[in-house]
């Protein structure tokens, strides 16, 4: 049996009772998430997979699991679902501990990477497997097979096998399928990846308006940065097992709470450096690539001398003189000279990448508003980048 085989088996598993079978209903009161993973861990041989994770996910949340691959993540999600069993923590769902809850009789259904889908059955067959599997009478599971059809967009296609659909029809039969027994919790491993980019972006907007129509819980595991932060209203990044900040978009790009966060989520200017001194809620800190910065303070007091200064690159300006004004709200504004190493144009914006006169880098992402660029600049020519301290963000090493 092939891959895609193995796991259209096992998807069957899930498949055949993601519906109400032991459902406990989530308490009335609103302050108990409607999934909580208490302590979860998960070891392969002497691998850490999972490493000791709590997270509380509300109900008709669209949450994403971000991380690098290998991080815990799907390992993760497969215990959710029942593929795995926790050695160490709860998986409560409404209050109901469902670690030891086998697949088939959890309210909760996983859509696959691949979508293992039955190549043998029609769109209508695969989507009624499930169903079917769990003695619904006849005339119930037409209803439900063309509610979802009408639900994700396949009406005509009803008859046609797997290899006569697109990527993207596949991906619609598997996700009405993984609907069709209307479970608690839809799980989403790597939905996108197999779609190419234009698909891929359309797709994540018919993704988030179905769970809003729905009012279901999503939880999606993707290394796919961007498909995360549109998609999900809050997100947890994962790092060898562990979950090391979780948080809306905005908080993460803006707000990350660690020098590896801000190194992760997006592109960053990371120098590293010492306070040197602090003054009217500004901290001036010597840094060794960069020269003297002068940063906003943090609202969390930073307790260690040693930092590092983040500044994303689209709030680093160029210009061939430098700023107009020297200082921004009393506050200087903090200039590096450098010469243009490279430049990416990208369409609705170009990003350069500066050797500074310390010998290091600087990269600056630059829109482009105007059609045609008067203010582009070249390979070896040199300019002034500059920033304000409130565009600076300052990480305790």
């Amino acid at each position: 049996m092939g891959l895609a085989g193995k796991m259209a088996e096992e998807s069957s598993r899930i498949d055949a009772g993601a519906g109400p079978g032991p459902r406990q209903a989530a308490p009335a009161d609103g302050d108990v998430p409607l999934l909580r993973i208490d302590k979860v861990a998960k070891k392969f041989g002497t691998f850490r997979a999972v490493d000791g994770v709590s997270l509380d996910i509300a109900a008709g949340e669209f949450f994403a699991l971000l991380g690098p691959s290998g991080c815990g993540k799907t390992t993760l999600l497969r215990m959710l679902a029942g593929f795995e069993t926790p050695d160490e923590g709860r998986i409560l769902l409404g209050g109901r501990d469902i670690a030891q809850v086998l697949p088939h009789e959890r309210p909760i259904n996983m859509m696959f990477q691949n979508y293992a889908l039955f190549p043998h059955l029609s769109v209508r067959d695969n989507i009624a497997f499930g169903l079917k599997r769990a003695g619904m009478a006849r005339g119930e599971i037409a209803a439900r097979v063309a509610e979802m059809v009408a639900l994700v967009k396949l009406d005509g296609l009803e008859k046609r096998k797997p290899d006569q659909l697109s990527g993207g029809q596949k991906q619609r039969v598997a996700l009405a399928r993984s609907l069709a027994r209307r479970p608690q919790v839809l799980l989403l491993d790597e939905p996108l990846a197999a779609l190419d980019k234009k698909l891929r972006e359309s797709t994540q907007g018919e993704l988030m308006e179905l769970q809003r129509r729905l009012g279901m819980t999503f939880i999606v595991v993707t290394h796919d940065q961007e498909e995360a932060m549109t998609m999900a209203s809050r997100i947890g990044v994962m790092d060898s097992g562990r979950l090391e900040q979780v948080a809306t978009p905005h908080e993460l790009y803006e707000a990350p709470n660690s020098r590896w966060i801000a190194g992760f989520v997006g592109d960053v200017n990371l120098f590293d450096g010492e306070i040197t001194s602090r003054d009217n809620h500004r901290l001036t800190i010597a840094t060794r690539d960069a020269g003297t910065l002068v940063v906003a303070e943090p609202r969390n007091p930073v307790t260690k001398p040693n930092v590092s200064v983040a500044i994303r690159p689209e709030k680093v300006k160029l210009s061939l003189r430098g700023p107009a004004t020297d200082a921004i709200n009393g506050s200087s504004i903090n200039r590096l000279d450098g010469v243009v190493a490279e430049v990416c144009y990208l369409g609705g914006s170009t990003n350069y990448k500066l050797k500074l006169d310390s010998g290091s880098h600087l990269r600056s992402s630059i829109a482009n508003t105007a059609r045609i660029d008067i203010d582009a600049y070249g390979v070896n020519q040199h300019v002034v980048a500059w920033f304000a301290p409130d565009d600076c963000l300052v990480l305790e090493q």
